[in-house]
């Protein structure tokens, strides 16, 4: 297991190629999901600074909050309300230029300006979500959808 993050410069892409087989090896043979769900949390914000990224998991029909790095969070998310009920009602990523523009967005943090929330599909339902933040309008773009989802993708 991989204990120590190498943090890799150069631009997105390279940074997610980088960090890829690096939180493979964190989950890999790990069998406990909310190890897995801190340490990718932590292994994001510490490659790319975000300004909070974490996990929603879906327990009695609500998105309820699981390991995150950032600031507190909203700790319980109706179906189909915020960005992260969205992404889960409709099961596909959704990236918010401008979260203020995102009809019912959820403010759980004034200062976050943009957001992307990658959802985790288990026999064709969502079991949760992973939610990324930023402080900079217009932050996430395809680029980040195409690594985020190969992400979540390594959580069995």
């Amino acid at each position: 297991m991989a204990e120590d993050l190498l943090i890799a410069s150069g631009n997105k892409d390279e940074q997610y190629r980088s960090l890829l087989p690096q939180i493979k090896a964190l989950v890999e043979g790990e069998t406990d999901l909310v190890a897995n769900l801190a340490n990718i949390a932590a292994a994001l914000k510490e490659q790319f600074d975000f300004f909070w990224v974490g996990f929603y998991l879906v327990k009695n029909d609500e998105l309820v909050l699981g390991p995150f790095q950032g600031p507190v969070a909203c700790t319980r998310i109706a179906r189909g309300k915020g960005v992260c009920g969205a992404a889960r009602e409709q099961s596909k990523t959704l990236i918010v230029p401008d979260v203020e523009a995102f009809p019912g967005h959820i403010s759980c943090n004034s200062l976050s300006k943009s957001e992307i929330v990658v959802p985790l599909i288990r026999a064709g339902e969502v079991w949760a979500v992973l939610d990324v933040d930023s402080e900079y309008l217009a932050h996430f773009d395809s680029t980040d959808q195409k690594h985020l989802e190969e992400i979540v993708g390594l959580i069995q």
